[in-house]
């Protein structure tokens, strides 16, 4: 349906420039009229009736005219899905925050129960640290 729309869009409109084109413009006697030919018209004399071709713009005119607010109303209620990335942002649903366990008195080891650490050459746990070389006074 759309595409025939825009096809008959683009007919009308180029119907339209081709009638306009094809008439005589309204100035074509404005010289006769100030002393240039002679005619029996004036500048802002009557035109008569309108011609065929005249008659043929005006209904091809209103065709545009009417088929554009028809293509109007169809693109503004199309449901389209979009790829923007903005409407993915705004549609996402709210993150869910992950819960951190806290650990309980009874999983934390007392203070007393660590060994104090005096000195951080030391030894640990009774085995020397094998990679540190030792003093350079020893």
């Amino acid at each position: 349906m759309d595409i025939i729309l825009l096809v008959l869009h683009v007919v009308l409109s180029l119907g339209i420039i081709t009638l306009v084109l094809l008439q005589k413009g309204a100035g074509a006697s404005a010289g006769a009229a100030f002393g240039g030919g002679g005619g029996a018209g004036s500048v802002f004399g009557a035109t008569g009736s309108a011609n065929f071709l005249s008659k043929t713009t005006a209904i091809f005119a209103i065709g545009f005219f009417v088929n554009s607010l028809v293509l109007a109303y169809l693109a503004a209620n199309r449901e389209v899905q979009t790829d923007s990335v903005l409407d993915a942002l705004i549609e996402q649903p709210a993150a869910v925050e992950e819960t951190i366990e806290v650990p309980v008195a009874d999983d934390v080891p007392a203070p007393e129960a660590m060994a104090p650490v005096e000195d951080s050459d030391a030894a640990v746990d009774g085995v020397p640290p094998a990679d540190v070389p030792p003093p350079a006074g020893e």
